[in-house]
C-alpha cells in the first residue's frame, strides 16, 4: 500500500452518541456501563489496554497489558516488578491507560498515578492463575536480554520440575499495580469527525464533567 492509499483510509463513525445529560456523575460507573457493553459485544480481549509511562530520560514508552480488576479505588494489572514498566512506574508514578474498542467506536483514556497493590491482593490473584502462567512468572526475567529461546524453554522446564509436586507460590518479584485516576475521558466516534468527548476531572472528592471539542 503506497502513501496515497494510506491517506485515503477513513471510516465514518455512526453507531452511538454520548451526551452530557446521559453520562453518570461517576467515571467508574460510566466505565462499568461501557465495560458491560464491550463484554456483551463479544470483543476479543476487551480487557486489553495500552499502558503508557516514561523512562528516566523522559521518553514516552507504551505497551499492552490486561486489566484484571477495577472499582472506585482504580484499575489493576499485574506484571514482573523487575520489568521496564515497573522500573518506570516506581520512578514516576504518573501514567496513562487507553482502552480502544473499535467495534463500538469507543475509547477511554485514563490519566492517573500507579501504586503497588498489597501482597495479599497479588497472592490471591496469582493463586487463581493457570499453572503454566504461574511457572512463566518464575521463568521469565521480563524485559531483560536473554541467551535465546532455548534458554527460556530450559528455564521454564526447570521451574516446572521444581514445582511439580506442590503448590506454586507467587514469586517475590511479581505482583500488581493499581492506577488511581485523576482524569478520565470517554470518546465516542461520530460522523464527520465530530466525535463526542466527555472529560471527568477529579475536583477534591468530586468529579467534574466537561465536553471537549473533537
Amino acid at each position: 500500500m503506497n502513501p496515497e492509499e494510506i491517506a485515503q483510509l477513513r471510516k465514518d463513525y455512526t453507531l452511538h452518541s454520548l451526551n452530557e445529560d446521559e453520562v453518570d456523575e461517576s467515571p467508574f460507573t460510566q466505565f462499568k456501563k461501557w465495560w458491560e457493553d464491550a463484554a456483551a459485544s463479544h470483543i476479543e480481549e476487551f480487557n486489553a489496554m495500552t499502558l503508557a509511562s516514561t523512562t528516566a530520560e523522559g521518553m514516552a514508552d507504551a505497551r499492552t497489558v490486561l486489566l484484571k480488576a477495577f472499582d472506585e479505588k482504580g484499575f489493576v494489572f499485574f506484571t514482573n516488578y523487575n520489568s521496564a514498566k515497573s522500573t518506570q512506574l516506581d520512578a514516576n508514578d504518573k501514567c496513562c491507560l487507553l482502552f480502544y474498542w473499535k467495534e463500538l467506536e469507543r475509547q477511554v483514556r485514563i490519566n492517573g498515578t500507579a501504586e503497588r497493590i498489597t501482597a495479599k491482593e497479588s497472592i490471591d490473584y496469582f493463586d487463581s492463575r493457570p499453572e503454566g502462567s504461574k511457572i512463566g512468572a518464575w521463568a521469565s526475567p521480563q524485559s531483560m536480554v536473554v541467551a535465546g529461546k532455548a534458554w527460556l524453554k530450559e528455564t521454564f522446564q526447570y521451574y516446572a520440575e521444581r514445582f511439580k509436586h506442590g503448590q506454586i507460590p507467587k514469586p517475590p518479584h511479581w505482583g500488581g499495580y493499581r492506577v488511581k485516576p485523576f482524569r478520565v475521558e470517554f470518546w465516542q466516534g461520530r460522523p464527520s469527525r465530530m466525535h463526542d468527548r466527555i472529560l471527568y476531572t477529579k475536583d477534591g472528592e468530586r468529579w467534574k464533567t466537561e465536553r471537549l471539542a473533537p
